[in-house]
């Protein structure tokens, strides 16, 4: 159990059938009247963010989501499949639960899968990536000092802006969270 009183960035809880994480919390103790904790907190599973304020001894029960680091093996058009590599149990997601930066990984790279109680509703990628162009404009010599960028086409078919120098058949190091050119490997 956790009381609201003893909230701290990070906690995560079950409250109305959701899976709450607070991400800010304040206690207030007016001059007159009793005190409240006054919270901002994100759903786990939807992503949304919600404030609300709590009696410092409001109860909820704590919530346990589970990351576990499984290796990506396919797609086989409906489902994406994973592999535990230490007990060797095949894990099935579907194309929905995974977010837009799933894009930069490619077959055999370890990502994060996140679940509740056995059931996943999200996969974290590894943070940075390295992956190699399979198409972009060819570059021109002298402009590369306006910072112009042009879209390049990486193996796994994912479309970043990277600089005008960049080849055909570079390895680049890319961010997953935002999706930018960060250099060559």
């Amino acid at each position: 159990m956790v009381v609201a009183g003893d909230f701290k960035n990070g906690v995560t809880f079950e409250m109305e059938g959701n899976v709450l994480q607070v991400i800010e919390f304040q206690h207030v103790k007016p001059g007159k009247g009793a005190a409240f904790v006054r919270t901002k907190l994100k759903n786990v599973i939807t992503g949304a963010v919600t404030e609300r304020t709590f009696s410092p001894t409001d109860k909820f029960e704590n919530a346990y989501v589970e990351r576990k680091e499984m290796q990506y093996s396919y797609d086989d058009g409906d489902l994406y499949h994973f592999l535990d590599t230490e007990t060797w149990e095949e894990t099935l997601i579907a194309h929905n639960l995974v977010s837009d930066n799933f894009k930069f990984v490619k077959e055999e790279m370890m990502c994060k899968v996140v679940s509740y109680k056995g059931n996943v509703f999200a996969v974290e990628p590894p943070t940075f990536v390295e992956l190699e162009v399979t198409a972009t404009d060819p570059g021109f010599a002298g402009n590369t000092a306006t910072n112009a960028l042009k879209p390049a086409t990486l193996e796994t078919g994912a479309v970043i802006k990277v600089p005008l120098f960049i080849e055909v058949g570079e390895k680049l190091k890319i961010d997953t969270r935002t999706g930018e050119y960060l250099s060559r490997a």
